[in-house]
Formats: structure tokens, sequence, C-alpha cells
């Protein structure tokens, strides 16, 4: 076979790694070259990346400001590896990084950087929780990802990935998040706001609940996976309140709504609070694998070793994260973001106006869901068609046969999301639409048929 074809090296990769392989079965190609919101495969296609190594790259492929930051650091005879060890690049890097913390949080602030995955963040996060209370429950939310270590997978909400693994971590219980379109309360809106906050406050406030005070309650201000659920203001108020009331760590996870996503550095300070211990990973590395803990001092109490990772020390990663964080100090550039999010999110309402296989379109900045539907499918409680995986998927294909990528999630896979380069151009973010809209109204036209 043609080893320029990326048939070849989709069946080289069959070939070798595991089954349980994923992009790839989506997005069969081979990926030569990269640059800012394109990538080119082995056959010289281009593409539009709306995936952004699924939102890890804030400032998109192969920044120059990036790359010539790592390579300043490779020229400069610095470690590259150096565990826990302390390093000018790592001074640098905390220091950036707690001026972009609100102001409440830096002044008491610890760091716990972790082996290089978000799944990691949240292991130790749950570890200092229980160290710090004493306790051994943690509290999360239906559509809620947090990693797929034993740990953080049993507070995640996906249970596809838990069904064939047994005796993960126990003493989970999760609550109902709100989702105005598929309101787990059969309310919407204010109404199902309001019923979820006073399920959880009489939940923990019941001494006849059944489920003993937790060390933690984990959410996402933004779910990713689970659909692109923005929490309501008044819902992120409401859990800080209920945590401070009844002395309960509340860990944000930030690792794909946050570093700017949703328009404002963490996706938490749209509703003014701040929690106990904020999850980073993803775009914080600036390309580079890297994860960290922030945590109000008070939980510091663990000891020597009580978590550990051999690459927590990614200096190269270091050196890439304060590029990407120098960038969200700039208001101007936040405020590029949220401008960019709100044409797209425009057109896209715009577009479900028009079609009939878009039920739902929601987000912040460049973190937006579309989430299809089957017109013709069975309605539920909230009277609205059923999720459709097959729409989604087929959408998500001829996008890519388009020359765009982007990735589902959600509720059956239903839902494609927006993951782009914070520094889109804004002539790449019109095509994309373009591409979008073109893709979606012939679906839809072949649906009606």
């Amino acid at each position: 076979m043609n080893q320029n074809t990326n048939q070849y090296f989709i069946d080289r990769q069959a070939h070798f790694e595991s089954s349980a392989r994923s992009y790839p079965r989506k997005f069969p190609i081979a990926i030569a070259k990269a640059k800012g919101s394109w990538v080119e495969d082995v056959e010289g296609k281009r593409y539009l990346d709306f995936l952004n190594g699924a939102g890890t790259l804030a400032l998109g492929h192969n920044n120059d400001e990036v790359n010539q930051a790592m390579v300043d650091l490779i020229n400069s005879g610095a470690p590259l590896h150096a565990l826990d060890l302390m390093t000018p690049m790592k001074e640098k890097f905390a220091e950036t990084l707690l001026s972009i913390l609100p102001p409440e949080l830096a002044e008491n602030a610890k760091m716990q950087f972790c082996s290089p995955s978000g799944s990691d963040a949240t292991d130790a996060a749950i570890k200092l929780c229980k160290t710090a209370t004493g306790r051994g429950t943690v509290i999360a939310f239906s559509g809620g990802y947090h990693g797929m270590g034993h740990g953080p997978m049993a507070l995640t909400g996906n249970c596809n990935a838990k069904n064939k693994v047994q005796n993960i971590m126990p003493g989970v219980q999760f609550m109902p998040y709100p989702y105005s379109y598929r309101c787990p309360m059969g309310l919407g809106g204010e109404e199902g706001t309001k019923a979820c906050i006073a399920y959880l406050e009489r939940f923990l406030k019941d001494p006849e609940s059944g489920v003993t005070k937790p060390a933690a309650i984990i959410l996402e201000p933004i779910q990713g996976e689970g659909g692109v659920v923005p929490a309501p203001v008044e819902f992120l108020q409401a859990v800080r309140r209920i945590t401070k009331e009844l002395d309960i760590p509340m860990i944000c996870d930030e690792i794909q709504c946050g570093m700017g996503r949703s328009g404002k550095i963490f996706a938490f300070e749209h509703a003014g609070i701040v929690p106990d211990v904020i999850l980073i990973s993803k775009a914080i590395g600036g390309t580079q694998p890297l994860a960290v803990v922030v945590y109000d001092k008070k939980l510091d109490t663990w000891g020597p070793g009580a978590h550990a990772g051999t690459f927590r020390g990614n200096q190269l990663a270091m050196a890439a994260g304060c590029v990407v964080m120098e960038k969200l100090r700039d208001p101007a550039f936040l405020a590029e973001v949220a401008r960019k999010g709100d044409y797209m999110k425009s057109r896209l309402l715009k577009l479900k106006d028009e079609v009939s296989i878009i039920g739902d379109v929601r987000g912040k900045g460049l973190m937006l869901g579309i989430e299809f539907i089957d017109p013709n499918g069975p309605k539920d409680i909230m009277n609205h068609p059923a999720p459709s995986g097959e729409v989604s998927a087929l959408v998500q294909h001829l996008c890519l046969e388009n020359g765009l990528i982007m990735e589902r999630g959600g509720r059956n896979g239903s839902v494609m999301r927006c993951l782009c380069a914070l520094n889109i151009p804004d002539q790449d973010l019109e095509l994309a639409c373009s591409i979008f809209e073109k893709v979606v109204k012939e679906v839809d036209a072949n649906a009606k048929q």
C-alpha cells in the first residue's frame, strides 16, 4: 500500500495500538503538519481544527511565541525533567499562575504539581480533601467528566466507561446538575435551577438523608464532555454558599472550561465566586502535558510524598504555559475570546431557527455546544425531541469531508462542540461557521425527505 495515504497509517495504527483508541475512529486521517487553526494530513488535505487537542491548544498549533519559549529553554541548558525539585522556570511559572488567580485565593494559595493529566489532578484533589477533612465521601454531579483513572471515573457521570469496570472508588454520591434544555427536575429555566439547589441543600442538611458529610463537592462550571452545559450563575453561587456554611471544600474542575476558554480566565469567575480547590490542566501547559491543583492553604495538611508523579516537573510545559498565561492576563485578549464566541453563537442560533435537527445551542466564549435531535422521534418530559447521536455523527462525518474537525459529546453523543484556538483569526472562524451551516442544512434537508 502507498505509505503516503491516510489509510496506510490508519491500518498501521489498528495493527499496533489498543482497541481503546477513539479519535481515529471518527477522524481516520494521519496528520503531517499543523499551524494555527489548521492541520494537514499526509495526503495534503487541510482541515480547520475545532477539536484542538480537546481544548489543550489555547493558542493553536505551533504558535511562534510558545515554540520560541521552549526552544530558548532547551538552548539555555536548563533541566527539562526535574521531578518536584525547584528551578528558576518553576518559580517563574508559579508566580505567573498566582498572578492570574482571584486575589482572594492567590493570597492563600498552595500548588500541587501532578503527573501530566487532568485525571491525576482530580485524584490529587480528592486525596487532599479527604486528608484535610478526615471524611471519606465525595459529591459529584450527573453529566460531569473528571478523568478516566479509577478515582476520577467514579466521579464522572458517563456510564459507558464504568459498565465493564468493577470496584471503582466507592463513596460517590451524584446530584442533579442544572441543564435547562433537558432539566433533570422536568422544569427547565430558573425553576429547574432552583429545584436543583433546593435538592442539594436539603440533602446535605437533612439528618435523615442517609449520606454523611462529604470530604468535597466537585463540579465543572461548564460541563464539557457532558454536552457543554454551563452552570447557571445562581447555582454556582448557591453551591459556594452551602459549602461554606457546612465547611465542605468546593472543587472547581477547570481542566477544559478554564484558561480563557469561557471568555474569563476561569469559568467560575462568571459567578463571582472563589472555590477552595481548582483543577487546571490542558491549556496550562501551552501544548505540553502538565496538571496543577491550586488550593487554599488551610487544606495543606498532607505530608511529604502524599501525592507524587514522575513527570510533575515538566519544564517545557512550564515555559510554554507562561506564554499562554501572559496572554490571558491581557483583558483585551479575553474580550476578543468573548466577542468571537458571541459571533459564533449568534450564527448557530440563527441556524437553529432555520433547521429542524438542532434542539439547543449553548455555552460561553469559545466553548459552545450544538445539541442535535431527531425531530420525528419521541419527546422527553420537557417535550423536547430525543437527542440524536446518529444525526450528530453524520454531521461530524460530513464536516470532516468538508475540511472541518469537530468533536461530539453529551447524551448519546448528540452534541457537537466548539473547542477552537482562542486566538483563531476571524476569517477562519467565519469559514468554520460556513462549513458547519452548509453541512447541517444538507443533513436537515435529507432528514425531511
